[in-house]
């Protein structure tokens, strides 16, 4: 997915730029940039980010950046941030997102005669592209209205001028952005965790295509929100860190509804219940209580070495980092039927392995709670499993075997209860050797988040979007 963080200060902001940009680094990423200016003109910096962490990456940079105003950024994949010389003026750009249509817009620009410079394996800069479709206008509001209405997916971005920073949520609002205040400045990301240890309060959400200018004394709406949102209801399942907020809703909190949901659709008596480290945890708290059972940690997460598993972009590579993170306790497995609440099911071949490491060290029964409905759409707007095939996603795979085809009507395999969706489950469950495997409803699951369904993008689940 990526993440923005931007800052602009009375004083230095490189400290706060620095911090709030490792901040995002859960978003599970390849690169991370760094851009300041100051009265002298830009700095930048970017590194590979894939095998350390963002702090070790920069911190050698830091005696080299001054500025009262910055951006960064955490990405999928394209080196940023840019420096763009342009008739606008030099500015510098950052963005997160994923556009869909970027060969169509590739060839217009040909077709202009204009050319491109950051390709990597031959693949366009997406950040490059929307930064191209800005200068095509005469100020930098119409052009990032410009790129809004151009762009098919979604591509919220932050924008730093000599004067100040601009920063625009995407057009249907798929990513979050919010505004943070202190006395010295304003900050722009794209979690609100990492605003409090820096000192931070929240001072609001961008609307959906929501334009503003911010300097150290203020900020400006420069486009007004427009009236469709489409937030990604996974954000809170899954990506979001348990302390951020999206449109004032909190992670953890909707995570704890989450699984108190689906204890309220369950009668599955169990000695206890677990969450998969660490994104499960929420989830089989709320579980937990109103269950009123035990919480307990039969696995135990090594966080000193190994981050998230779908970080790496190797498919072997993830899978090594998911068995060697999760450190299982024989003395709480032994003799147990346990209930794990998880956050989705992806591919399942990771969960696969730690079930049974769980029967190998004796478990009387396993039963998996995942926090939302089966995967079976792959995500069109945030690079979300860019790296796997829509034949990979656990409930599309078995739908495909079912059928024997891959044209086919899905309606029915997206209705709790239907034939061909309680056999879809079943499949899904004896693939991971489960004793039980139940999902979350997608009803319960919007209703947890508190948002209008047609306010949520929940495309992976059941298709629907707005492109």
């Amino acid at each position: 997915m990526g993440g923005l963080f931007g800052a602009v200060s009375k004083n230095d902001c490189v400290t706060d730029l620095f911090y709030g940009t490792d901040y995002l680094s859960h978003l599970g990423t390849r690169r991370g940039g760094l851009a300041v200016y100051d009265s002298i003109g830009f700095t930048r910096s970017i590194h590979n980010i894939e095998n350390n962490y963002f702090r070790s990456k920069f911190e050698a940079d830091l005696p080299t950046f001054r500025g009262n105003s910055g951006i960064g950024v955490i990405s999928d994949y394209d080196s940023q941030p840019l420096i763009i010389g342009s008739h606008l003026g030099t500015f510098a750009v950052v963005t997160v997102g994923k556009i869909n249509n970027i060969e169509e817009l590739e060839q217009r620009a040909l077709r202009k005669k204009m050319h491109f410079s950051e390709t990597s394996g031959g693949v366009l800069n997406p950040t490059e592209l929307a930064s191209m479709l800005i200068c095509e206008e005469n100020s930098f509001e119409d052009g990032i209205r410009n790129a809004q209405e151009a762009i098919k997916g979604s591509c919220s971005m932050l924008l730093l001028t000599n004067k100040g920073m601009y920063a625009a949520r995407d057009k249907l609002g798929r990513t979050p952005v919010v505004i943070g205040r202190k006395e010295t400045g304003f900050t722009v990301a794209t979690e609100s965790c990492a605003f409090p240890n820096l000192g931070y309060e929240v001072e609001g959400f961008l609307g959906p295509g929501e334009i503003v200018f911010l300097t150290a004394d203020g900020y400006e709406q420069r486009n007004k929100p427009g009236e469709s949102m489409q937030i990604c209801a996974f954000l809170w399942v899954y990506y979001g860190y348990p302390p951020s907020e999206y449109e004032g809703i909190n992670v953890e909190a909707v995570r704890n509804k989450c699984g108190s949901a689906l204890a309220r659709n369950d009668d599955v008596s169990v000695d206890f219940v677990a969450g998969i480290p660490d994104s499960g945890i929420g989830h089989a708290i709320g579980y937990a209580n109103e269950k009123k059972i035990p919480y307990l940690r039969p696995f135990v997460k090594y966080t000193p070495t190994w981050p998230r598993s779908f970080m790496p972009q190797s498919q072997d590579v993830r899978d090594l980092v998911a068995k060697m993170k999760l450190i299982p306790i024989r003395s709480m497995i032994e003799g147990k039927r346990i209930l794990f609440c998880e956050d989705s099911i992806v591919r399942g071949t990771q969960l696969k392995d730690s079930i049974q490491i769980l029967f190998d060290y004796g478990a009387l029964e396993v039963h998996m709670r995942p926090a939302c409905p089966t995967l079976i759409f792959p995500c069109e707007f945030l690079n979300f499993s860019t790296s796997r095939s829509t034949l990979d996603l656990a409930g599309r795979s078995v739908i495909n075997e079912m059928e024997g085809r891959e044209d086919i009507n899905m309606d029915e395999y997206l209705i709790p209860g239907s034939e061909k969706h309680v056999e879809m489950i079943a499949r899904i469950r004896r693939r991971l050797q489960l004793t039980t495997l139940q999902y979350q409803r997608l009803a319960d699951l919007v209703d947890a988040i508190g948002l209008p369904k047609e306010r949520l993008c929940t495309h992976c689940w059941d298709g629907s979007s707005y492109f």
